[in-house]
């Protein structure tokens, strides 16, 4: 059996940074185990295969994998085989074209708004199909530190302090007092179980900002070791449950809130997450991602 694929370089409008990608397309003849060994050969840190919706009017359904484990959820193969697929529909169309992608993910079914621009990268943005909620306490400051290669006093700024929240997929959420401290963080294996892996999390997510609390730009880091993820260029799904972190201790008042985030720097792949936030009578009621993406290669598969 052979498959057409493409690679996608996602939330960035440059080739060869952001978080790469792997689509493969008309995969409904794929079994699980395919599909897990394809992304194992690819070893991106997500691939998504396309198959055939349930409904007619759905554009396709999504499965996700990293190298190591299928997810039910993840941000930038939502974004890059939206980008994909919007890109495809409107090749014959010559003009500037705006459209709805719909997607069936295992966490559920995702409206993606798809804006092709002649010359430009292709944008999309979703709303997130779950909303963060909050899914159980981290080990103590000490423990994550030694897990990050971090001392205790460089976790935590303003108000923030570690948090899980999940939103189909949970993360560890370890806010960084510092820039410095950011990029100095790394993996200690002998300590990264009792931090992380005992608690079921796809990853740790470290972020920090070094603005007050309406600063535009966070940055962040994602270590994911247990799903096959050194560090991730790029985590939609991460930054779906920052909305949550966010909400929470900066006190967002009813509105909408903008946020960037910038992920992958330093692996050398600057990656730009859009982030939204919707507030409405003192509650979180939307979250919603956005990112370019632009195709870097495609070929052939033989299965």
């Amino acid at each position: 059996m052979q498959l057409n694929y493409h690679i996608l370089d996602v939330f960035t409008e440059h080739r060869f940074a952001g978080n790469p990608l792997g689509v493969v397309r008309d995969a409904g003849q794929l079994d699980s185990t395919q599909m897990q060994n394809i992304a194992r050969e690819l070893n991106l840190s997500e691939s998504v295969f396309i198959v055939p919706s349930s409904r007619p009017a759905h554009s396709a359904r999504l499965r996700i994998f990293t190298p190591a484990k299928e997810l039910p959820f993840a941000g930038h193969p939502t974004v890059g085989a939206a980008v994909l697929l919007g890109e495809l529909r409107t090749a014959d169309q010559g003009a500037d074209q705006d459209g709805i992608i719909i997607l069936e993910l295992t966490a559920g079914t995702v409206r993606v708004g798809v804006r092709v621009r002649n010359g430009h990268a292709t944008y999309a943005e979703f709303d997130a199909p779950r909303l963060p909620a909050e899914a159980g306490v981290l080990p103590p400051i000490e423990t994550l530190a030694a897990a990050l290669s971090l001392i205790p006093s460089e976790i935590g700024f303003e108000n923030h302090r570690p948090s899980c929240f999940a939103a189909g997929n949970a993360f560890g959420f370890i806010p960084v007092s510092t820039l410095e401290a950011l990029a100095r963080a790394t993996v200690d294996p002998q300590h990264w179980a009792a931090a992380f892996s005992e608690q079921g999390l796809v990853g740790a997510y470290l972020y920090t900002r070094q603005a007050g609390p309406s600063a535009p730009v966070f940055h962040a880091r994602m270590f994911g070791p247990d799903v096959g993820i050194p560090e991730d260029a790029a985590t939609g799904s991460a930054a779906v449950c920052l909305a949550g972190a966010i909400y929470h201790f900066d006190r967002l008042p009813d509105g909408s809130h903008r946020r960037v985030i910038e992920q992958g720097v330093h692996m050398g792949r600057p990656s730009f997450i859009h982030l939204t936030t919707i507030v409405e009578a003192g509650k979180l009621v939307t979250v919603r991602i956005g990112g370019h993406a632009v195709r870097v290669a495609e070929g052939i598969i033989t299965v």
